[in-house]
């Protein structure tokens, strides 16, 4: 097979011409645009999907979108990062990681430690195991978007398969879509402190509440609204562009936290609750298992961000830009966060007598002294933790299930419309009938979130210890025959990764039936599901990793050593020409599949390209 075959089987068209390396050679790529039949439509029903299609900027046509097929293998959204949108350094991983650890979120979290029993210092250390032990997976995550500048919805092609990546992309739309209603909701109680602040804490009952439900008062649902609607314009913004975003929460939430501490000391005049706020002291197994859920429940909060790092790792300006700043800052910054909590924590309960929680609660008790001085700082610190909100809401749920989205119905979807479909289930959800019985709802969505970690243990085995860093990117875009991430069948599927991902919830699953209420579990099985993220994330690594060495997959690294880990071929890519490319890798297997079969080359969806020889350089 040489560059005249290909040439010689290609049709003529419109074409526009570029200098590229291909096979040790330069040659000059002639683009032939693919002519798509841009008739107007006849039908009312042609006319509206006409009119809903994604238009594709990479292919020749800027009228017509691609077919459903060839929009899911391809897209602008998925496409690998080019130059241009690879705009995040360091500081803007810092900024995203600060912006994104001060919201309300956290400082429960923060809290968790307390709740349980355990005082001050263990919750702080805890703090610091748990953030140190999330830094680690998410550093590991972010690699291959870094360097190879794809999302996760790609990445997850090549350990479980082309299209069975697709239930894997499914699974974490749904986490998406019921954390963006949770947090919209927490969004909606820092609407409700505001609007206390200005016009009373009886606002409440001076609306009239024409909502029969036990759960929602109009009220609330006018708060959740508000909050809501003002998300909205947020998120039209591309994710290169949402930096901006977090440098305005970077540098107004994190006073907003400080000054609250600051402001709960001086009305404790100081006095700080030291011990245990459950007035009883942990000892022995109830200790080191009150210490483990603690530690755990940092992992909880992140399962999900996890698995979607690379979604934002692949705007980072070098391979090194989202390394260290996110595995320094990370914990750093969470445990600053904590300990803010922590203090607050304490000092309310030296006035209260009540073990809070949440910043909320504790504001919604300065109210009760309904003085200037308290209206004012309530309102301004509602007011920046419901930025902090709508900063999370976005860089951690409404981007995550856009992109997710993209890669399941790409011809309809694009991430700017996937974050607002995201917006519209999260009304659906009904986050009030969620949030009723909040302890149970938290457990729940913990519970549901651990699950992910067995496809993150998947994910980490195939690139870190079967593929080492080695990736194909025409092959993750391609459901060729032969394509490596066909896994040699028409389903697309890495059976090897299905079995691993599903041995790795199993011993999570009784555990997970407890925590929800689902009946009587045994002792051991709860113990063992407080380790749920590490017990899901090793039992899948393990298995895959066994699995692919007596059942090798395609497109490992050759004469390599499966042990050998002094070889790692992870580097960074250059894609502003991807697009081309990846046009002439498939001219080329088609052409490859013509001559095996003795006939001709077979109709393919996607445009072909016209090779002329150039000078060798």
């Amino acid at each position: 097979m040489n560059i005249n075959d290909i040439t010689s089987m290609l049709s003529n068209g419109p074409v526009r011409s570029k200098n590229q390396k291909l096979e040790g050679q330069t040659y000059e790529i002639t683009e032939i645009t693919h002519q798509e039949d841009d008739t107007p439509p006849d039908k009312w029903w042609e006319k509206v999907c006409r009119f809903l299609e994604v238009k594709q900027h990479h292919e020749g046509s800027t009228t017509r979108a691609e077919g459903i097929i060839e929009s899911y293998l391809f897209n602008d959204d998925l496409a690998p990062v080019e130059e241009k949108r690879r705009v995040w350094s360091w500081k803007e991983f810092v900024l995203f990681r600060i912006s994104g650890g001060f919201n309300v979120n956290t400082w429960q979290i923060s809290a968790t430690g307390l709740q349980l029993g355990l005082n001050w210092w263990q919750t702080w250390l805890c703090v610091w195991f748990g953030y140190v032990f999330v830094a680690c997976f998410l550093v590991l995550a972010s690699r291959v978007g870094s360097s190879y500048h794809i999302s996760f919805p790609i990445s997850s092609r090549m350990s479980f398969g082309v299209y069975f990546s697709s239930w894997i992309i499914l699974n974490r739309v749904v986490m998406a879509c019921v954390w963006y209603s949770t947090i919209a909701w927490i969004g909606g109680d820092c609407v409700q402190l505001m609007l206390e602040s200005i016009f009373g804490t009886n606002l409440s009952t001076r609306i009239r509440d024409t909502i029969n439900t036990s759960n929602l008062t109009t009220y609330e649902f006018m708060c959740f609204m508000l909050f809501w609607g003002a998300s909205l314009p947020v998120l039209s913004m591309p994710p290169h562009t949402l930096r901006y975003l977090f440098r305005v929460k970077s540098s107004i939430t994190p006073v907003a936290a400080f000054a609250f501490m600051i402001w709960t000391l001086k009305k404790s005049n100081g006095q700080l609750a030291l011990g245990s706020l459950n007035r009883r002291t942990l000892e022995g197994s109830e200790l080191a298992w009150a210490v483990i859920r603690a530690i755990m429940s940092a992992l909880d909060n992140f399962a999900t961000l996890i698995l979607n790092v690379p979604d934002l790792s692949r705007f980072a300006k070098t391979a090194k830009s989202a390394t260290y700043s996110q595995f320094f800052v990370l914990p750093l910054c969470y445990s600053v966060i904590s300990l803010l909590g922590i203090l607050a924590t304490s000092a309310a309960y030296t006035m209260y007598g009540v073990n809070y929680w949440s910043i909320l609660d504790i504001m919604q008790r300065f109210l009760e002294h309904f003085t200037a001085g308290n209206r004012a700082g309530v309102f301004l610190i509602s007011f920046a933790f419901a930025i902090g909100q709508l900063g999370t809401n976005v860089s951690s749920n409404s981007i995550s299930a856009g992109t997710d989205m993209t890669a399941l119905l790409p011809k309809f979807i694009n991430i700017r419309r996937g974050s607002y479909i995201c917006a519209i289930i999260s009304l659906v959800i009904c986050p009030w009938n969620l949030m009723a019985s909040s302890s149970k709802f938290t457990s729940a969505l913990s519970a549901y979130a651990v699950f992910l970690s067995s496809i993150a243990g998947v994910v980490a085995a195939d690139y870190f210890v079967v593929r080492k860093g080695l990736v194909d990117l025409q092959h993750c875009y391609s459901n060729h025959p032969n394509s490596f991430y066909m896994y040699g069948n028409r389903y697309g599927t890495n059976w090897r990764a299905v079995v691993a991902y599903l041995l790795g919830m199993v011993p999570n699953f009784p555990g997970f039936i407890g925590s929800v209420g689902g009946g009587y579990v045994p002792v051991g099985a709860m113990n063992l599901f407080r380790l749920n993220y590490f017990v899901g994330w090793l039992v899948s690594f393990i298995i895959y990793s066994i699995l692919c060495y007596y059942w090798p997959v395609p497109g490992m690294p050759e004469g390599v050593s499966y042990f050998d880990f002094s070889h790692f071929y992870e580097h960074w890519v250059e894609v502003d020409d991807f697009a081309a490319e990846r046009r002439f890798y498939l001219s080329k297997l088609e052409a490859e599949s013509s001559d095996c079969s003795g006939g001709s080359a077979s109709e393919t969806s996607v445009a072909p390209v016209e090779l002329h020889s150039v000078e060798k350089v």
